[in-house]
């Protein structure tokens, strides 16, 4: 057994749920005390089933149509919840389809399609489906469906988003007429939240023709152009009671922020996400607008990609992380919104955030002595930075200015938004990107961070990450699981090759008309979720 194994190797405590319960302790300890036992059971109507995101005042009013403007649209635009890629997917997904989970504005799992999910051992989980439940063309959810559905992400075929993250998924398979269990490879203890992602929306059994969308949600297909506009209708035979307000919804993508935030104040959308700092002045002060701020995990990174070059060099890439102007950065740029980031990509506002990392400061004197470390010589450097990777531009801009104090030659590159993600990002050694934030560490370590993960934008490998990852799927123990999720901050800090200086928050601006937004820390548009729950006044 190796160190790594030793160290985090796995052990049941004692619950102590009497007590708790006795001492009036929260639904949160509860939940951490129910998970320490190994008995992990979300229901619909129980204590541990999640309250629905908090709405704005007013009684909701039935009707009307709402365009919503966000920053992304390309011919790559899809249907397919397996394929999401970029926000404007995510919103589209949820539109037309329902998981067996959701989060709630606090990124707990609620119950959706699934009535109940049990388990014993953070293994074996044992969902129970909602009757009554049917898809737009009138069939009704069964088994199949979410064993297609959860399965399809294992063959390459599908081209996942979330496969390195189903690999998890060992068997699905159904039990019951209304019953799917699933075993896990290894314990996950984290896997109602998994669930919830968007990628895990589930869809009829055997669909591979994604030129359509025919779901459970809230809305049906009226018209899908890819990097167009997508427009859905009220599904009148949604299982929420009540639900959606609206009789329409139409979804466009304008890449250029100051033309969103234009659309808005004409009237030609009434919502937008993705909303530049220095604009939410403007709209505050415009009558009839209001801006929403949302606080995430989502941070813009600077990628120094391991290729075999300067970029994937230990000192050079310490070099780069003492001259992010961290404070410069949020006060100019960001205008006080977000939080400091320290090049650890678990965000504050999560109880896994390891608060226990000194600050990483501002200094050129010690980015020098890293560089000289290096052999960086006098050698040009091109940082690649876009409009698509919110506040990159201006954050390559204050990167190069500091790099001239520590004798560093460094140009920053602007590409267009059209195209960055397939063109530019994880293609260039030095270069920006932009992550949203996921429902949990794990979702975000298996997809970014894992040495053969999709997204690791870095290529950054460590077997002890690997390991430690592993270990923390399975450890039911909250405290020597949050321990494991610190060691993995620290490493990324030290080792790993990106800098963090910004925890960003998504400023969402509608019409003071649009009632129902709220916030879930996972995204703006109430965590891309936003459609079924807004409505128009008079």
């Amino acid at each position: 057994m190796s160190k790594e194994h030793s160290q985090y190797g796995l052990k049941q405590p004692d619950a102590g749920l009497a007590g708790l319960t006795a001492k009036g302790a929260s639904r949160r300890d509860v939940l951490r005390a129910l998970t320490a036992a190994g008995i992990m059971s979300l229901t619909g109507g129980s204590l541990l089933a999640a309250s629905r995101p908090a709405r704005a005042q007013g009684t909701p009013r039935q009707g009307g149509k709402v365009r919503v403007a966000t920053q992304s649209a390309s011919t790559a635009d899809t249907l397919d919840p397996a394929r999401g890629a970029l926000g404007t997917d995510y919103v589209r997904c949820y539109f037309f389809y329902n998981g067996l989970t959701e989060l709630d504005s606090h990124l707990g799992a609620q119950m959706s399609l699934a009535e109940s999910l049990d388990s014993k051992d953070a293994i074996v989980w044992v969902a129970k489906l909602r009757k009554g439940v049917q898809f737009h063309d009138g069939k009704p959810l069964a088994p199949a469906d979410v064993v297609y559905s959860l399965m399809r992400h294992k063959d390459p075929a599908t081209a996942s988003k979330v496969m390195a993250v189903a690999e998890q998924f060992k068997e699905v398979k159904a039990t019951g007429p209304n019953e799917v269990t699933i075993t896990l490879t290894g314990a996950n203890a984290d896997l109602p939240v998994i669930l919830a992602d968007s990628h895990f929306l589930i869809v009829k059994d055997g669909t591979r023709n994604f030129s359509t969308a025919v779901g459970t949600g809230p809305f049906k297909l009226k018209t899908f152009a890819p990097g167009v506009n997508t427009v859905g209708v009220r599904n009148e035979h949604y299982w929420k009671p009540g639900l959606p307000h609206l009789d329409e919804v139409e979804l466009i993508g304008i890449s250029d922020e100051s033309a969103r935030v234009n659309a808005l104040l004409a009237g030609d959308v009434q919502l937008i996400t993705a909303v530049s700092p220095r604009s939410s002045a403007r709209i505050k002060s415009t009558p009839g607008y209001t801006v929403l701020e949302t606080k995430t995990g989502q941070y813009t990174d600077l990628i120094m990609r391991d290729e075999g070059g300067i970029t994937g060099n230990q000192d050079f890439r310490m070099g780069m992380k003492y001259l992010q102007n961290r404070e410069q950065l949020k006060s100019a740029i960001f205008q006080g919104y977000g939080a400091i980031g320290n090049d650890q990509p678990i965000d504050p506002t999560s109880r896994y955030y390891f608060a226990g990392l000194p600050q990483r400061a501002f200094d050129p004197d010690k980015a020098k002595f890293h560089f000289r470390k290096a052999n960086l010589g006098n050698t040009p450097l091109q940082v690649f930075a876009s409009p698509a990777a919110a506040g990159s531009v201006d954050m390559a801009i204050l990167l190069q200015q500091a790099a001239q104090q520590a004798g560093v030659n460094l140009q920053v590159s602007r590409v267009p938004a059209d195209g960055y993600w397939s063109n530019h990002w994880m293609k260039h050694p030095l270069g920006y990107g932009a992550v949203n934030a996921r429902p949990s560490p794990d979702v975000l370590f298996t997809q970014f961070f894992k040495s053969d993960a999709p997204w690791n934008e870095a290529n950054w490998k460590s077997a002890q990450f690997d390991q430690m990852l592993l270990a923390a799927r399975g450890e039911r123990d909250e405290a020597k699981r949050k321990k494991i999720y610190g060691d993995m901050q620290v490493l990324v800090n030290e080792s790993g090759g990106i800098g963090i200086p910004m925890f960003l928050s998504v400023l969402d601006a509608h019409t003071t008309k649009l009632q129902g937004l709220g916030s879930i820390p996972l995204a703006g548009l109430m965590g891309f979720m936003f459609a079924e729950h807004v409505w128009l006044t008079a």
